[in-house]
Protein backbone atom coordinates (compact mmCIF):
# COMPACT_ATOMS: atom_id res chain seq x y z
CA UNK A 1 0.00 0.00 0.00
CA UNK A 2 1.65 3.24 -1.04
CA UNK A 3 2.87 5.65 2.19
CA UNK A 4 0.05 8.68 2.00
CA UNK A 5 -0.08 11.06 3.86
CA UNK A 6 -2.56 10.20 6.52
CA UNK A 7 0.13 7.77 7.54
CA UNK A 8 3.01 10.42 8.22
CA UNK A 9 3.85 11.69 11.73
CA UNK A 10 4.29 15.70 11.68
CA UNK A 11 4.95 16.57 15.55
CA UNK A 12 4.28 13.98 18.25
CA UNK A 13 5.66 10.71 17.71
CA UNK A 14 2.67 8.04 18.11
CA UNK A 15 3.61 4.19 19.54
CA UNK A 16 0.70 2.64 16.85
CA UNK A 17 1.29 0.66 14.45
CA UNK A 18 1.31 2.04 10.55
CA UNK A 19 -0.33 -0.07 7.67
CA UNK A 20 2.96 -0.78 6.96
CA UNK A 21 2.77 -3.33 9.78
CA UNK A 22 0.47 -5.53 8.14
CA UNK A 23 2.91 -6.29 5.50
CA UNK A 24 5.73 -7.63 8.19
CA UNK A 25 5.59 -11.01 9.54
CA UNK A 26 5.54 -12.32 12.74
CA UNK A 27 8.95 -12.38 13.22
CA UNK A 28 9.92 -9.24 11.89
CA UNK A 29 6.83 -7.81 14.29
CA UNK A 30 8.29 -9.02 17.52
CA UNK A 31 11.70 -7.82 16.00
CA UNK A 32 10.71 -4.49 15.69
CA UNK A 33 9.11 -4.17 18.54
CA UNK A 34 11.78 -5.71 20.88
CA UNK A 35 14.75 -3.73 19.67
CA UNK A 36 13.98 -0.30 18.85
CA UNK A 37 17.43 0.43 19.89
CA UNK A 38 20.85 -0.63 18.56
CA UNK A 39 22.01 -2.21 22.36
CA UNK A 40 18.71 -4.00 22.37
CA UNK A 41 19.07 -5.32 19.00
CA UNK A 42 22.41 -6.85 19.91
CA UNK A 43 21.97 -7.82 23.01
CA UNK A 44 23.92 -5.06 24.71
CA UNK A 45 26.67 -5.31 22.73
CA UNK A 46 26.58 -2.19 21.02
CA UNK A 47 24.83 1.41 21.31
CA UNK A 48 24.60 3.87 18.52
CA UNK A 49 26.78 6.41 20.55
CA UNK A 50 25.94 9.14 17.65
CA UNK A 51 23.33 9.36 14.85
CA UNK A 52 21.83 12.04 12.66
CA UNK A 53 21.24 13.40 8.97
CA UNK A 54 20.35 16.43 7.21
CA UNK A 55 20.77 18.29 4.45
CA UNK A 56 24.03 19.96 2.68
CA UNK A 57 24.40 22.92 1.24
CA UNK A 58 21.21 24.59 0.30
CA UNK A 59 21.67 27.67 -1.63
CA UNK A 60 19.61 30.54 -0.62
CA UNK A 61 19.80 34.06 -2.22
CA UNK A 62 17.81 36.66 0.08
CA UNK A 63 17.09 40.36 -1.61
CA UNK A 64 15.71 42.82 0.56
CA UNK A 65 13.76 45.47 -2.27
CA UNK A 66 13.27 48.61 -0.30
CA UNK A 67 12.09 50.95 -3.34
CA UNK A 68 15.20 51.38 -5.69
CA UNK A 69 17.33 50.35 -2.99
CA UNK A 70 17.81 46.53 -2.54
CA UNK A 71 20.06 44.72 -0.11
CA UNK A 72 21.49 40.95 -0.92
CA UNK A 73 23.03 38.65 1.30
CA UNK A 74 23.56 34.88 -0.11
CA UNK A 75 24.00 32.02 2.40
CA UNK A 76 24.85 27.76 1.86
CA UNK A 77 22.55 26.63 4.57
CA UNK A 78 22.57 22.92 5.97
CA UNK A 79 20.61 21.36 8.41
CA UNK A 80 20.61 18.28 10.73
CA UNK A 81 18.31 16.28 13.00
CA UNK A 82 18.76 13.61 15.22
CA UNK A 83 15.91 11.71 16.63
CA UNK A 84 15.08 10.32 19.61
CA UNK A 85 14.26 7.45 18.54
CA UNK A 86 17.04 4.85 16.33
CA UNK A 87 14.27 2.88 14.77
CA UNK A 88 14.98 4.20 11.22
CA UNK A 89 18.85 2.69 11.61
CA UNK A 90 17.91 -0.18 13.51
CA UNK A 91 14.25 -1.79 12.36
CA UNK A 92 14.51 0.79 9.05
CA UNK A 93 10.68 2.44 10.16
CA UNK A 94 11.21 5.65 8.97
CA UNK A 95 7.56 6.69 10.01
CA UNK A 96 9.65 9.60 12.59
CA UNK A 97 11.83 10.81 9.54
CA UNK A 98 11.75 14.23 8.32
CA UNK A 99 12.86 13.97 4.60
CA UNK A 100 15.96 15.77 3.93
CA UNK A 101 14.37 17.01 1.17
CA UNK A 102 11.56 18.92 3.33
CA UNK A 103 14.35 20.31 5.28
CA UNK A 104 15.89 22.15 2.19
CA UNK A 105 11.37 23.15 1.55
CA UNK A 106 12.00 24.59 5.01
CA UNK A 107 14.84 26.81 4.94
CA UNK A 108 13.35 28.29 1.88
CA UNK A 109 9.80 29.06 3.29
CA UNK A 110 11.29 30.06 6.44
CA UNK A 111 13.59 32.81 4.84
CA UNK A 112 10.68 34.17 2.97
CA UNK A 113 8.70 34.41 6.30
CA UNK A 114 10.74 35.43 8.49
CA UNK A 115 13.75 37.13 6.45
CA UNK A 116 17.58 36.67 7.16
CA UNK A 117 18.43 39.44 9.24
CA UNK A 118 21.77 37.44 10.24
CA UNK A 119 23.14 33.78 10.01
CA UNK A 120 22.72 33.48 13.62
CA UNK A 121 19.30 34.70 13.73
CA UNK A 122 18.41 32.78 10.90
CA UNK A 123 20.26 29.56 12.35
CA UNK A 124 18.13 29.93 15.07
CA UNK A 125 14.79 30.43 13.50
CA UNK A 126 15.47 27.02 11.66
CA UNK A 127 16.49 24.82 14.58
CA UNK A 128 13.58 26.19 17.18
CA UNK A 129 11.50 25.23 14.07
CA UNK A 130 12.37 21.67 13.66
CA UNK A 131 12.29 20.92 17.33
CA UNK A 132 9.05 23.23 18.02
CA UNK A 133 7.19 21.32 15.23
CA UNK A 134 8.65 17.76 15.43
CA UNK A 135 8.18 16.22 18.86
CA UNK A 136 10.73 13.32 17.77
CA UNK A 137 13.53 15.50 16.81
CA UNK A 138 15.49 15.53 20.17
CA UNK A 139 18.34 18.03 18.68
CA UNK A 140 18.40 20.19 15.55
CA UNK A 141 21.37 22.03 14.06
CA UNK A 142 22.08 24.29 11.02
CA UNK A 143 25.23 25.57 10.00
CA UNK A 144 24.86 28.69 7.40
CA UNK A 145 27.84 30.35 4.97
CA UNK A 146 27.80 33.35 4.31
CA UNK A 147 29.08 34.23 1.07
CA UNK A 148 31.10 37.90 1.04
CA UNK A 149 28.69 40.14 -1.37
CA UNK A 150 29.66 43.99 -0.97
CA UNK A 151 28.26 46.97 -2.56
CA UNK A 152 29.23 48.09 -5.72
CA UNK A 153 30.91 51.51 -4.85
CA UNK A 154 30.69 53.65 -8.29
CA UNK A 155 31.48 57.14 -7.54
CA UNK A 156 28.59 56.51 -4.44
CA UNK A 157 26.99 53.40 -3.66
CA UNK A 158 25.32 51.73 -5.86
CA UNK A 159 21.16 51.00 -5.45
CA UNK A 160 21.58 47.37 -6.82
CA UNK A 161 24.80 46.21 -7.79
CA UNK A 162 27.20 44.07 -5.81
CA UNK A 163 30.49 43.16 -6.28
CA UNK A 164 32.16 39.46 -4.96
CA UNK A 165 34.66 40.49 -2.50
CA UNK A 166 36.02 37.20 -0.70
CA UNK A 167 38.77 38.95 2.05
CA UNK A 168 36.78 36.40 4.73
CA UNK A 169 34.02 33.90 4.75
CA UNK A 170 31.55 34.32 7.32
CA UNK A 171 29.97 31.31 9.05
CA UNK A 172 27.86 30.28 12.25
CA UNK A 173 26.74 27.09 13.26
CA UNK A 174 23.40 26.99 15.58
CA UNK A 175 22.35 24.28 17.61
CA UNK A 176 19.61 23.28 20.62
CA UNK A 177 18.67 20.20 22.34
CA UNK A 178 14.85 19.68 23.67
CA UNK A 179 14.78 21.70 26.98
CA UNK A 180 18.19 23.40 26.55
CA UNK A 181 19.00 26.87 25.48
CA UNK A 182 20.00 27.36 22.14
CA UNK A 183 24.21 27.43 21.42
CA UNK A 184 25.84 30.09 18.80
CA UNK A 185 29.45 29.72 17.38
CA UNK A 186 30.56 31.62 15.12
CA UNK A 187 33.34 31.81 12.85
CA UNK A 188 35.95 33.70 9.60
CA UNK A 189 37.57 31.34 7.34
CA UNK A 190 39.96 32.18 4.42
CA UNK A 191 41.39 35.85 6.10
CA UNK A 192 45.05 35.71 4.07
CA UNK A 193 47.22 38.35 4.96
CA UNK A 194 51.28 38.97 4.56
CA UNK A 195 53.48 41.85 5.59
CA UNK A 196 57.12 42.24 4.37
CA UNK A 197 58.61 43.43 7.45
CA UNK A 198 58.31 44.14 11.20
CA UNK A 199 58.23 39.90 11.64
CA UNK A 200 60.68 38.11 13.61
CA UNK A 201 61.62 34.71 14.91
CA UNK A 202 64.68 34.04 17.31
CA UNK A 203 65.82 32.68 20.86
CA UNK A 204 63.86 29.48 20.06
CA UNK A 205 65.38 25.85 20.65
CA UNK A 206 68.84 25.23 19.28
CA UNK A 207 69.91 21.85 19.67
CA UNK A 208 71.12 18.84 17.67
CA UNK A 209 67.34 18.71 15.60
CA UNK A 210 67.19 22.42 14.82
CA UNK A 211 68.48 23.52 11.24
CA UNK A 212 66.64 26.91 10.93
CA UNK A 213 68.76 30.08 12.13
CA UNK A 214 67.31 33.09 13.52
CA UNK A 215 65.22 35.54 11.67
CA UNK A 216 65.55 39.10 12.76
CA UNK A 217 63.75 40.19 9.81
CA UNK A 218 61.03 37.80 7.49
CA UNK A 219 57.59 38.04 5.62
CA UNK A 220 54.73 37.07 7.88
CA UNK A 221 51.76 35.60 6.03
CA UNK A 222 48.94 33.20 7.36
CA UNK A 223 45.35 32.52 6.42
CA UNK A 224 43.50 32.95 9.46
CA UNK A 225 40.90 30.95 11.01
CA UNK A 226 38.59 31.72 13.85
CA UNK A 227 35.33 30.84 15.87
CA UNK A 228 33.90 31.55 18.72
CA UNK A 229 31.11 31.28 20.93
CA UNK A 230 28.37 33.56 22.90
CA UNK A 231 27.21 33.35 26.10
CA UNK A 232 23.46 34.69 25.00
CA UNK A 233 21.68 35.05 21.82
CA UNK A 234 19.31 38.37 23.81
CA UNK A 235 22.24 41.32 23.64
CA UNK A 236 24.38 39.78 20.61
CA UNK A 237 24.80 42.08 17.74
CA UNK A 238 26.10 39.16 15.66
CA UNK A 239 27.07 41.48 12.68
CA UNK A 240 28.95 44.12 14.48
CA UNK A 241 30.81 41.02 16.64
CA UNK A 242 31.80 39.47 12.96
CA UNK A 243 33.19 42.73 11.77
CA UNK A 244 35.36 43.39 15.15
CA UNK A 245 36.89 39.68 15.11
CA UNK A 246 38.00 41.05 11.36
CA UNK A 247 39.20 44.14 12.51
CA UNK A 248 40.62 42.80 15.47
CA UNK A 249 42.95 40.44 13.65
CA UNK A 250 44.16 42.84 10.79
CA UNK A 251 44.82 45.60 13.14
CA UNK A 252 47.14 43.32 15.38
CA UNK A 253 48.66 42.02 12.45
CA UNK A 254 49.38 45.19 10.40
CA UNK A 255 49.52 48.08 12.70
CA UNK A 256 49.20 51.55 11.30
CA UNK A 257 49.30 52.02 8.24
CA UNK A 258 52.63 54.40 8.46
CA UNK A 259 54.80 52.36 10.77
CA UNK A 260 52.81 48.99 11.25
CA UNK A 261 53.52 46.80 14.46
CA UNK A 262 56.66 44.51 15.20
CA UNK A 263 55.36 40.67 15.82
CA UNK A 264 58.06 38.69 17.59
CA UNK A 265 56.01 35.65 17.03
CA UNK A 266 52.66 34.24 15.58
CA UNK A 267 51.84 33.03 18.85
CA UNK A 268 52.29 36.56 20.19
CA UNK A 269 50.34 38.24 17.42
CA UNK A 270 47.24 35.54 17.83
CA UNK A 271 46.71 36.23 21.60
CA UNK A 272 46.74 39.65 21.16
CA UNK A 273 43.87 39.49 18.35
CA UNK A 274 42.32 37.63 20.98
CA UNK A 275 42.91 39.81 23.54
CA UNK A 276 41.02 42.76 21.86
CA UNK A 277 38.26 40.37 21.07
CA UNK A 278 37.56 39.93 24.27
CA UNK A 279 38.16 43.11 25.47
CA UNK A 280 35.62 44.54 22.67
CA UNK A 281 32.68 42.41 22.69
CA UNK A 282 31.54 41.22 26.28
CA UNK A 283 28.95 38.92 25.15
CA UNK A 284 31.66 36.09 23.61
CA UNK A 285 32.32 33.48 26.01
CA UNK A 286 35.82 32.45 24.33
CA UNK A 287 37.39 32.87 20.95
CA UNK A 288 39.99 30.09 19.19
CA UNK A 289 42.20 31.64 16.41
CA UNK A 290 44.65 29.06 14.25
CA UNK A 291 47.07 30.49 12.15
CA UNK A 292 49.36 28.30 9.51
CA UNK A 293 52.68 29.59 8.62
CA UNK A 294 52.58 30.85 4.78
CA UNK A 295 56.45 30.51 4.08
CA UNK A 296 58.25 33.00 1.61
CA UNK A 297 61.89 31.91 1.19
CA UNK A 298 64.53 33.99 0.71
CA UNK A 299 66.18 32.28 -2.70
CA UNK A 300 69.86 31.54 -2.56
CA UNK A 301 71.69 34.08 -5.21
CA UNK A 302 75.40 33.07 -4.11
CA UNK A 303 75.39 30.52 -6.39
CA UNK A 304 75.02 32.92 -10.13
CA UNK A 305 77.48 34.83 -11.16
CA UNK A 306 77.50 38.35 -10.54
CA UNK A 307 76.78 39.35 -13.78
CA UNK A 308 73.62 37.93 -13.70
CA UNK A 309 72.51 38.48 -10.43
CA UNK A 310 73.39 42.38 -10.36
CA UNK A 311 70.52 44.56 -10.52
CA UNK A 312 67.89 46.93 -8.57
CA UNK A 313 68.54 46.32 -4.85
CA UNK A 314 65.17 46.93 -4.21
CA UNK A 315 64.73 44.22 -5.90
CA UNK A 316 64.05 41.43 -3.69
CA UNK A 317 62.69 37.43 -4.76
CA UNK A 318 60.88 35.38 -2.51
CA UNK A 319 59.87 31.26 -2.95
CA UNK A 320 56.32 31.19 -1.75
CA UNK A 321 55.81 27.95 0.21
CA UNK A 322 53.49 26.39 2.01
CA UNK A 323 54.01 22.63 2.20
CA UNK A 324 55.11 22.02 5.27
CA UNK A 325 53.97 24.64 7.56
CA UNK A 326 54.16 25.62 10.94
CA UNK A 327 50.69 25.43 12.63
CA UNK A 328 49.65 27.63 15.72
CA UNK A 329 46.60 27.96 17.77
CA UNK A 330 45.31 29.00 20.67
CA UNK A 331 41.89 29.90 22.62
CA UNK A 332 41.03 32.36 24.99
CA UNK A 333 38.19 32.65 27.29
CA UNK A 334 36.98 34.74 30.08
CA UNK A 335 37.74 33.08 33.44
CA UNK A 336 34.84 32.12 35.79
CA UNK A 337 33.68 34.72 38.17
CA UNK A 338 34.34 34.12 41.81
CA UNK A 339 31.13 33.10 43.72
CA UNK A 340 32.72 34.86 47.00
Amino acid sequence: MPWTSSNRIYAKPSNTSSVQDEDMGPANRRRAQAAPTAAADSNGRFELSDHGYGKNSVKLLHVHRDGDFHTIREFEVSTELKLASESAYVVGDNKEVVATDSQKNTIYLLAKKYGVKTPEEFGAVVVNHFLYTYKQVAEAKCHVLEYPWERLQAGAPHNHAFVYSPTATRWCQVSQARHEAVIVKSGLSGLRVLKTTQSAFVDFVQDEYTTLTDAAERIFSTVVEAEWTYESMRSADFDDAWLTVKDAILDKFAGPPDTGVYSPSVQHTLYQAEKVVLEKVPEITWVKMTMPNKHYLNIDMSKFPANVTKGDPKHQIYQPTDKPAGLIYAQLRRRPRSKL
